[in-house]
């Protein structure tokens, strides 16, 4: 996600969320929607197929579910998350070629889907490699400690991949795709806090406290027990460096579409710091954390910041313009209710589990909804789109 389109968000006099400076959206946009749709898409499986996983039954019986259960993570990480990260990049670069990432890695979720594994895996490594060369690109243009964050982060992803269609197991591959998505998100959080005074080496325990992530991410490979503590202990330090220095901390005493972000940020920091823990936990020995560790990141960390920078994101990547409102915070608390009840109770009582894994997929629709119907008011208030 590139941090140039979310410096100081503030809605406009009426609500609505303007387009966003740095990212101006362009006929070239269009070609992305195939790819969004196709994204979407592996959303809703992964969800359904992280349902099966969790034990809950589904009217539905069809084997594309049973993929989706057997790749839930890939669909959601790479299907999902990867393509959708390589629109608003794509965007940021504003070269035909660099929607190829996007493009190839939302065919590799509809290839999940139809079990071409293989095919699928292949088709991540190949999005990967552009994802690289797109970042490479951006660094090329502007070399700054973010977009050098941003272009490991690429990486990271890549080597998953590539873990992941030479048959490595979970155990390493999960870790590189979810430094992909910390780097990413801890780049764009670094460019947005340059301009505050932070206190002197707040930005060099940054790289540190990255780096170790790193290391830990790649210990997974040839020593998991090891490089799950180191992962988890680095992810726990990274959420501390964030609660404390991020700009979120003022943001939150403003109002409307900045407070919102702000407190979407801060719940995920609180988060990233529980799963990083419960990580570290489940790799010394403690297998009934690694729910936990996984959906407190991905869900709680994650998609917690997917929630905060939509409203931004989608004004400057797919040009849909969008009424802001206190609605937002309704699928917001669903997400963050849900996944309580799934790592509190959930932990000791099996149905308690399942009964929040369902609740944490309602929410993640009730922000689609609510997305539509802001983008509705916006028109009916406003007329067509512009």
């Amino acid at each position: 996600m590139d941090a140039r389109a979310h410096h100081a968000p503030r809605p406009a006099p009426d609500g609505l969320v303007s387009r966003q400076r740095g990212v101006r959206p362009s006929r070239r946009t269009g070609i992305a929607r195939p790819a969004l749709a196709l994204a979407l898409a592996s959303l809703a499986a992964g969800m359904l197929g992280g349902l099966l996983r969790a034990g809950v039954v589904l009217p539905l019986q069809a084997d594309w579910i049973g993929q989706a259960a057997v790749w839930h993570a890939a669909l959601m990480i790479c299907a999902f998350l990867g393509t959708v990260i390589g629109i608003e990049r794509a965007v940021a670069l504003k070269h035909p070629a660099a929607i190829v990432a996007p493009l190839v890695c939302a065919v590799g979720g509809a290839l999940l889907l139809a079990g071409q594994a293989q095919a699928a895996h292949a088709s991540f490594v190949l999005a990967g490699l552009a994802f690289v060369a797109v970042n490479a690109a951006i660094v090329r243009r502007q070399q700054a400690a973010h977009t050098w964050l941003l272009l490991l982060g690429a990486f990271s992803w890549l080597g998953g991949n590539v873990l992941q269609v030479s048959g490595t197991g979970a155990a390493a591959v999960l870790p590189a795709w979810l430094a992909f998505l910390v780097l990413t998100i801890a780049a764009e959080r670094l460019e947005m806090t340059r301009l505050m005074r932070r206190r002197p080496g707040a930005e060099a325990l940054l790289l540190w406290l990255l780096g170790a992530l790193l290391l830990g991410s790649a210990l997974c490979a040839s020593w998991p027990a090891l490089g799950g503590v180191v992962f988890g202990l680095a992810l726990a330090a990274l959420a501390g460096w964030l609660m404390a220095f991020d700009i979120a901390r003022r943001t939150v005493l403003a109002g409307g579409l900045a407070r919102y972000m702000a407190v979407c940020l801060l719940a995920g920091y609180g988060w990233l710091a529980m799963g990083g823990l419960a990580w570290a936990a489940a790799s010394a020995g403690l297998p009934a954390a690694r729910d936990t560790a996984l959906h407190a990141v991905g869900l709680g960390f994650v998609f917690s910041m997917v929630m905060g920078h939509a409203p931004v994101i989608l004004p400057a990547v797919a040009r849909v313009k969008l009424a802001f409102g206190h609605a937002f915070y309704l699928p917001l608390l669903a997400l963050h209710g849900s996944l309580l009840l799934r790592v509190g109770g959930g932990a000791f009582d099996p149905a308690l589990r399942r009964l929040g894994a369902a609740l944490n997929s309602a929410a993640i629709v009730l922000f689609l909804l609510t997305v539509i119907g802001a983008a509705l008011v916006w028109r009916r208030r406003h007329g067509a789109l512009q």
